[in-house]
């Protein structure tokens, strides 16, 4: 009797939850199956290339061969669907006319990455929406007026100088291999410290920030990772697995280090040295422009505001930056004959480079066309998405619902070879005043386009104007060939063991 009535008492609750949550099982299997079915209908006017019944493309994304991306570009005209997993499709575009299309529209950032963004960066002008972005836009963009920009050539090219004096010491007179991306992510790291928030860090000489520049490197891996996982875009499953965990430790890196240098500006302002500042400043730095918007608008302007701006900036600021210079000179040193003819231009704009000045910068045509295809040849921000907020229509007459991640692969639109001749070609050529004028104007968008494109495009090219000038008067580069890079798998496209060239110095004269 006794144990007729356990079984009375216990089994038949079991047995209703097993009931209940196979129940649940079958409502979320159909759901699924109904989604897949949904995304096979809206897509059915996209042809897309060969994908697994589960995985999808995503063996083929996370492998960031970009040989072949280039070749699913030419084979597909203007879009394809991407899987990644069997209930998850995002849709690349590549043609000037899609990208227009795209474009001129307000829709929203996707949550695919930028979701994945925000536990490490907060909510910054990356990742905002709506009124809030346009509010922090309106309150950031005075810091990039030229007026601005003019005072940082002196404090870019001192951090420039500061790296040429260690690679002068590594080179000696001799040709010496060395890993330029290492040296680079110091120095444009000093550059965004001393620009953005008018700190001297000495992370060049010392290092002491490395710990910070390695944090980027990683965390950038796994969210990229994260990205064309299907399984990790479940917080739970990612939070409890090894990649999450190493990411929020990451994060605590990122973050101690931005409260740090917001605490120290508080402290210094608190201290009285606000005045003496003043006085020995020129401008307003990215920093105090903030903080002022803070004081001002403490209602909408937040503590949690002010962090994610600082962090934001501090991050793809530096990171972009240095990411550039890295691949612009693997560029110069694989076409040795545009090298040349950069250095001779800047020859004769700055002489031997003691002083650089911003009217100088502006006569650098060659060297600015060479920035150019160098981001058309290899765009630091490989890719952008947004979700779409209403149908849209593309000029062919196809069209996609609502609700669907659209990507625009601006290494795919610049690798178009049927908007690019020859696009694995590095030709300065293609950006004279003539050529320019006759291309599509959504046939190049490095900095995207539109009311959201980058704050900091006059930032980041005045920055790889300095520091070319600079180290092509000092230096020539030549590639080793033993040792050629390889795209990381990240959001930004750096180099995956560094990049190591050959550095000769110049005999002083």
């Amino acid at each position: 009797m006794e144990a007729s009535w356990l079984e009375t008492r216990w089994a038949r609750p079991l047995y209703l939850a097993f009931v209940f949550c196979l129940a649940l099982g079958l409502l979320q299997a159909i759901k699924l199956y109904l989604r897949r079915q949904r995304l096979l209908r809206d897509l059915r006017l996209f042809p897309a290339p060969p994908t697994h019944w589960f995985y999808g493309h995503q063996k083929f994304l996370q492998e960031d061969k970009m040989e072949k991306l280039e070749e699913t570009v030419e084979k597909y005209p203007c879009a394809f669907p991407c899987w990644v997993g069997p209930f998850q499709a995002f849709f690349f575009i590549y043609d000037p006319d899609y990208a227009k299309t795209f474009l001129s529209r307000t829709d929203p950032k996707s949550q695919y990455p930028y979701r994945f963004m925000t536990p490490c960066l907060g909510k910054g002008l990356l990742n905002l929406e709506g009124p809030k972005w346009f509010q922090h836009r309106r309150l950031l963009t005075p810091g990039f007026h030229c007026e601005i920009l003019k005072t940082h050539v002196d404090v870019m090219a001192h951090s420039v100088n500061t790296m040429l004096a260690k690679w002068e010491k590594i080179c000696s007179t001799q040709d010496t291999v060395v890993d330029v991306f290492e040296h680079i992510n110091l120095m444009a790291l000093d550059i965004i410290m001393k620009c953005a928030f008018s700190q001297e860090t000495n992370c060049q000489i010392n290092g002491t920030l490395d710990p910070y520049v390695k944090a980027t490197f990683e965390i950038g891996k796994i969210i990229f990772y994260r990205l064309y996982n299907f399984w990790y875009h479940h917080d739970i499953i990612f939070k409890f697995s090894p990649n999450g965990h190493r990411f929020q430790e990451l994060s605590k890196v990122l973050h101690q280090h931005t409260e740090k240098v917001i605490q120290d500006r508080k402290k210094s302002l608190k201290a009285g040295m606000k005045q003496d500042n003043t006085q020995k400043k020129k401008y307003q730095d990215f920093l105090d422009m903030i903080l002022s918007a803070q004081a001002e608008n403490e209602d909408s302007f937040s503590h949690a505001d002010l962090w994610s701006e600082v962090n934001t900036f501090m991050l793809t600021g530096h990171d972009t930056s240095a990411v550039s210079l890295s691949w612009l000179l693997y560029c110069l040193a694989l076409n040795p004959e545009h090298q040349e003819r950069c250095r001779e231009e800047i020859r004769s704009i700055v002489g031997d480079g003691s002083s650089i000045s911003w009217d100088q910068l502006s006569e650098m045509s060659y060297t600015t066309m060479c920035i150019m295809e160098m981001f058309r040849l290899i765009p630091p921000v490989p890719s952008i998405s947004r979700e779409l907020s209403k149908p849209l229509t593309f000029p062919d007459g196809r069209s996609l619902p609502a609700g669907m991640t659209v990507v625009l692969s601006i290494w795919g639109l610049h690798h178009n070879p049927a908007v690019w001749k020859s696009p694995k070609i590095f030709d300065p050529l293609r950006f004279t005043k003539e050529n320019s004028d006759q291309r599509h104007p959504y046939a190049f968008l490095p900095f995207s386009s539109g009311p959201r494109n980058c704050i900091g495009q006059q930032f980041a090219m005045l920055e790889l104007q300095v520091a070319i000038a600079l180290i092509l008067l000092r230096f020539k580069v030549t590639p080793d060939l033993t040792r050629p890079p390889a795209f990381s798998d990240h959001i930004i496209l750096k180099p995956k063991h560094g990049i190591h060239l050959h550095l000769k110095k110049f005999p002083m004269c």
